[in-house]
């Protein structure tokens, strides 16, 4: 009877562990199909407004390749300044095989952003819903259609909000998404999608030598854009034609200038007939003022020169051989 009892504890506590994996191994099932099943359902609502864009040069040669998507149902496209820059003629492939002639309404260089228009009255079109509302650690989805064939699809999490981006003007980005859903070549332009399948920011880039770090740019700030390029065809900004440099101010002189801060920027080139020409700014001038606010180096410089303060005159104080000068500018 003992040895009988003996073999019956072993075998009924392996069945309690066998009944244990099998739920682990259940919950896991439905935990992954639960997950794909966002993802799809994210898909099949975004995908169908997801282009590609092929950017042709005045030679008749392609000049570059990207994506985009459709968010208004009359045919305007979102996608990035750097896809269609310099573009003679844009060709633009649905997701349904059909193909375009697309016009250039406007594009931003300064935040990646360009906005096309499609001739179709009818197609498909994605809901925009807010970067401001994102959370780290949420669930987004990057969608690119880069060959015009079929929508490519990566999931991934927000990794960090908030982030700068500097491109080719000089400017900085802000507001930037950073995502490690990754983004596959030619898929800048694409739109960033959350659960819910609404489009929370613009693929625009991946980092050089980082693995899975990508960013799109928030669609808050691309929402605003967007609506200056429709209504104007560019971004009015204020634009002083200046070079600078951030420098760091002598303590004693910061003290006696009363600056809490002892970053400003050092004017290096100015350009003639510009705004800061026409306000007397000269190589040299250190810039310690602008519109009331202290300037605490070029990217605070940068952020400062808004379309707020575009075509209106702008008090600045310019400290030159020790002595401060009142002046202002109109960009």
């Amino acid at each position: 009877m003992a040895g009988m009892t003996l073999a019956i504890w072993p075998a009924s506590r392996w069945i309690a562990k066998s009944q244990i994996s099998c739920m682990t191994i259940a919950s896991a099932s439905d935990f992954t199909d639960s997950f794909s099943e966002i993802i799809s359902s994210a898909f099949d609502r975004v995908g169908p407004a997801v282009v590609g864009i092929r950017a042709h040069a005045g030679n008749g040669r392609a000049s570059g390749q990207g994506s985009g998507v459709i968010y208004t149902p009359d045919g305007y496209v979102l996608t990035n300044s750097h896809v269609v820059s310099g573009a003679a003629a844009l060709a633009v492939s649905l997701a349904d095989g059909r193909s375009f002639d697309a016009t250039l309404v406007g594009d931003d260089p300064d935040t990646d952003t360009a906005v096309l228009r499609l001739p179709s009255p009818s197609v498909s079109h994605a809901a925009i819903g807010s970067s401001a509302k994102l959370r780290v650690g949420q669930l987004v989805i990057a969608i690119g259609n880069p060959f015009g064939f079929q929508a490519t699809v990566t999931a991934g999490i927000v990794s960090a909000l908030g982030r700068t981006l500097r491109y080719g003007s000089g400017r900085l980005i802000e507001s930037v998404i950073q995502t490690d859903a990754a983004l596959n070549p030619g898929n800048s332009g694409g739109p960033l999608v959350d659960s819910s399948g609404k489009v929370v920011g613009i693929n625009t880039a991946m980092a050089g030598g980082a693995q899975g770090i990508c960013f799109a740019i928030g669609i808050d700030t691309v929402v605003d854009v967007t609506l200056a390029l429709m209504r104007d065809g560019r971004v009015r900004r204020y634009k002083l034609r200046i070079a600078g440099q951030t420098i760091t101010l002598d303590r004693r002189v910061a003290r006696a200038l009363g600056r809490a801060e002892r970053n400003a920027v050092m004017v290096t080139e100015v350009t003639p007939g510009g705004p800061a020409a026409m306000a007397g700014f000269v190589p040299g001038d250190v810039l310690l003022n602008f519109d009331g606010e202290s300037v605490t180096g070029v990217d605070h410089l940068h952020r400062l020169l808004t379309a707020a303060t575009a075509n209106r005159t702008v008090a600045v104080d310019l400290l030159r051989h020790g002595k401060v000068i009142k002046t202002a500018a109109i960009g």
